[in-house]
């Protein structure tokens, strides 16, 4: 099968946990923007066949970057919530040709240390998946559930928990009837996977790098840019 894909990017959140000026995803980092750092290693990859970020309709720092006029790069209006933004994005794709059986890839725009090798992985494991699925990670930590009485009611198999990740990928038609369907219904949906999931189906777990980090707080801004300054001395 053809390891062709699109990408879907919602990034239309304001990221309050930062306290910062602008939306997480314009914070600077060697010299760009996180969100520029996180779609290079997509547009770097032959198999791309387009991009989508969604973004808040006033949005007024996309349009400075160079990324905003790269015919390969579309805009979509964001929603309010994730679910809302990527099925505008999903959308835009099949406007401008995709197809229903397409591979659409979905990544945060707040993780740039996508790693290449993890890309293709993720795309060489699902190429034909009849669900799809996600990189994700083993969790390391001895895991706790909390009871209402803020004590430990009990410790969780941590073999069988995993932390999710992105990039997601899943065909665009199920993709976009899961998340239109759970969202009409309420139910909570904090990734693709758990729309998919809302609907019967189980993505399968890849395994990728745990440094494929979120950026969400002030010290994983700190540890990205010590990790890529480090990274650069030793080259």
């Amino acid at each position: 099968m053809s390891g062709k894909f699109w990408l879907v990017v919602p990034a239309a959140g304001v990221g309050s946990r930062m306290a910062a000026d602008r939306p997480k995803q314009y914070l600077q980092v060697a010299g760009r923007c996180i969100v520029e750092h996180t779609l290079d290693c997509f547009l770097d990859h032959p198999d791309l066949l387009g991009a989508v970020v969604c973004l808040a309709v006033d949005d007024p720092y996309w349009p400075q970057l160079a990324m905003a006029s790269d015919p390969r790069v579309r805009r979509a209006p964001g929603g309010r919530e994730r679910g809302d933004s990527v099925l505008a994005g999903l959308d835009l794709l099949q406007a401008v040709g995709a197809g229903a059986e397409d591979w659409v890839l979905v990544h945060d725009a707040a993780r740039p240390n996508l790693a290449r090798e993890d890309l293709d992985r993720l795309l060489a494991v699902l190429a034909d998946d009849p669900v799809g699925g996600l990189l994700a990670v083993p969790v390391r930590d001895t895991l706790k559930r909390a009871g209402a009485d803020g004590r430990v009611a009990e410790t969780v198999d941590r073999n069988l928990i995993w932390q999710a990740y992105t990039p997601q990928m899943f065909r665009l038609a199920a993709l976009s009837q899961a998340l239109r369907g759970a969202l009409a219904a309420g139910a909570q949906i904090t990734d693709e996977a758990s729309a998919l999931e809302w609907r019967g189906q189980a993505p399968r777990l890849v395994e990728g790098r745990a440094d494929n980090l979120k950026i969400t707080r002030p010290e994983d801004l700190a540890w990205l840019k010590q990790a890529w300054a480090e990274r650069n001395r030793q080259r």
